[in-house]
């Protein structure tokens, strides 16, 4: 079968390969080369510890240091607020423990094999110079903090088999020298992989992609439509028609499916990074939770990646977490000097009750999708590539995708 993926982030990627694996004549379609929109931002962290996805925060204590700009977990354009209210006040309804606890019970079922099905491509890819297999720490700053996070994270390991190490003060400062401030301590997930390039591990899947036998065309995924029994899309070399057509276009599938009719309650959370090279770096990456921003050491240098921003995907950039993060981060070990003369601005591609939306559109013939990763595109592209090549395909699929499907929207 003749297929069209587009979007080549790592969703896209991972999906044109293993559809590629199945048999079918795949061309992935995107505006620039693979890897170089959400996929190249993040923190390079394939999460195999992120069994539970991040819930709209339902203190009001919490809700009033975000709102009031005492928190840098997150930051808002109120001009953006009214625009994005139903689906931020579903997002909150979806958080409520009743509602989440089998949301997260499904979003485990995909985490669960991200180190799995990363391994295969790694290996197939030769990627495995981009790859550390130590884990990531979250630090604390002060006891309560750290106390309650320690009993939760010791629980959360039992219950899903995972491998964590609590570090008090003394333990964590052995770990990493270079922090140059007493910290109360910090968990160490130990299962998770970190990639220093997590745009050029997408790159080097698409050019397994390539040597395989697939074809890469730069267009506008946006102007997909319908074509007799299947569908086509408009390329720099012209049209190109396929029967079957998957969606991975993470942040900007919204417009797309919208254009085809369908409401799904979609947004993006913004976020930023910028390189800081010459000074001393971390092992591994770290999460510094009291100030929001991940520490992740990069190719390029000590990656800043920040929280979430709310605003309008085409917002102009507001890197005020950023600006904030540098002056904690400073706190914590001597940065060196800006790589980049702004700072890079991404958006990940979010759902109202978080959970990715996968599997056949509902009133469209040949038309999948494959969408709001959220968080964890990075970790679970493979997963539900995967999945979604399988239903495509016709096999029995390795989770059940019910969960997923477009259908619990409509």
């Amino acid at each position: 079968m003749e297929t069209l993926v587009l979007g080549a982030g790592i969703v896209g990627v991972s999906t044109a390969l293993a559809l590629q694996q199945r048999g079918h004549a795949v061309t992935l379609v995107d505006r620039q080369a693979p890897g170089r929109e959400t996929s190249y931002g993040n923190a390079g962290i394939i999460q195999r510890e992120a069994v539970q996805p991040y819930a709209f925060p339902r203190s009001i204590a919490t809700l009033a240091r975000v709102a009031t700009g005492l928190s840098n977990d997150a930051h808002y354009h109120w001009g953006a607020l009214l625009h994005l209210a139903p689906q931020l006040f579903s997002y909150w309804a979806a958080s409520a423990p009743a509602r989440y606890a089998p949301i997260a019970q499904a979003y485990s079922r995909l985490i669960e094999h991200c180190i799995t099905e990363h391994r295969g491509w790694i290996e197939q890819a030769g990627a495995s110079d981009l790859v550390h297999k130590d884990g990531w720490l979250q630090l604390y700053r002060s006891g309560p903090a750290f106390d309650a996070a320690a009993k939760q994270a010791t629980a959360v390991a039992a219950s899903h088999h995972l491998a964590c190490k609590v570090l008090g003060t003394a333990a964590l400062a052995a770990a990493q020298p270079v922090l140059q401030m007493p910290l109360a301590g910090a968990v160490h997930w130990q299962d998770p992989w970190t990639v220093r390039d997590p745009g050029e591990l997408v790159a080097r899947y698409a050019r397994l992609f390539v040597q395989r036998g697939g074809q890469l065309a730069t267009g506008d995924a946006l102007t997909l439509h319908q074509q007799g029994s299947g569908w086509a899309v408009q390329v720099d070399s012209g049209s190109i028609s396929a029967q079957h057509a998957v969606i991975a276009l993470g942040p900007w599938a919204g417009a797309l499916t919208t254009r085809l009719g369908y409401r799904l309650p979609l947004f993006s959370k913004r976020g930023y990074h910028r390189h800081f090279a010459g000074g001393p770096t971390l092992t591994m990456p770290a999460l510094d939770i009291e100030r929001g921003v991940m520490l992740a050491p990069m190719v390029r240098g000590l990656r800043l990646t920040t929280g979430a921003e709310f605003a309008l995907l085409d917002a102009p950039a507001t890197p005020v977490q950023l600006r904030r993060a540098e002056i904690s981060t400073r706190e914590l070990l001597p940065l060196g000097e800006p790589v980049e003369a702004t700072p890079w601005l991404g958006a990940r591609p979010c759902t109202a009750d978080m959970k990715p939306v996968l599997g056949p559109a509902p009133r469209h013939a040949g038309l999948w999708f494959n969408f709001g990763h959220a968080h964890q595109g990075f970790t679970l592209g493979p997963v539900t590539g995967r999945l979604v090549a399988e239903l495509i395909s016709g096999e029995a699929p390795f989770v059940d995708p019910a969960p997923y499907l477009a259908q619990r929207f409509l």
